[in-house]
């Protein structure tokens, strides 16, 4: 099962959800994000949060469209896309797509990233995606990407303080065992060669994010 959860990030940097309704069985959305599933037609299967962030018009439409709704006091521990998680991971889901998380306040644009590694501990895999990039974490082993004819540039980050033994094959720019640390800039902006690239380590969590150069939006 593959869910997609649509949090209230500005819409400005929202990816167009309607190209991922196709691979998504349950649309979740958290706050406004509910109201981004319906302005773009698709089934709100879930809607859950404080729903502080919406109009009076909006959560009218929300009651109304969403098959599941769950409204909670703003003043709560749990932000409501953390809600959202919780949510998702009920169902026990193989993939979660996160979309409006990013492109707001910085404080939450970060939390949102370390939120991956909840699902990571759980062996769900989890990215989040917009209008310009795609951020995933990665345990070690050897994984393989696929290029993409939109998000070109792939840049990969030590999510934890170090990453061990890092190769790359197939990438313009290739990587043998090498440990890259918080602050290097060593593996940012590389590409495929040809259709798949395979990056490998053995210690540490790894960051991938594929990425379009903004003029070419």
């Amino acid at each position: 099962m593959k869910i997609g959860i649509v949090a209230g990030g500005p819409e400005k940097s929202l990816a167009d959800l309607s190209t991922y309704n196709d691979i998504i069985d349950i649309w979740v959305g958290a706050d406004k994000g509910s109201a981004y599933i319906t302005k773009h037609q698709l089934s709100l299967d879930i809607a859950i949060g404080d729903f502080d962030s919406v109009s009076n018009k909006e959560i009218v439409n929300i009651r109304k469209q969403a098959k599941r709704f769950k409204q909670y006091p703003v003043e709560k521990d749990e932000t409501d896309l953390e809600l959202a998680v919780r949510t998702a991971l009920s169902y026990k889901p193989e993939m979660v797509y996160f979309f409006g998380v990013t492109g707001g306040r910085l404080d939450h644009e970060l939390v949102n990233i370390q939120l991956l590694y909840q699902l990571l501990k759980k062996d769900v895999k989890a990215v989040i995606v917009d209008n310009s990039n795609q951020l995933s974490l990665h345990m070690p082993g050897e994984h393989k990407v696929m290029k993409d004819s939109d998000r070109e540039y792939i840049s990969f980050l030590p999510f934890t303080h170090h990453v061990e033994g890092l190769t790359l094959e197939g990438f313009y720019y290739p990587l043998s065992n090498k440990t890259i640390e918080w602050g290097t800039t060593l593996c940012v902006s590389n590409q495929i060669i040809n259709d798949i690239g395979t990056f490998s380590f053995h210690d540490g969590i790894l960051i991938l994010i594929k990425s379009i150069e903004p003029f070419k939006k």
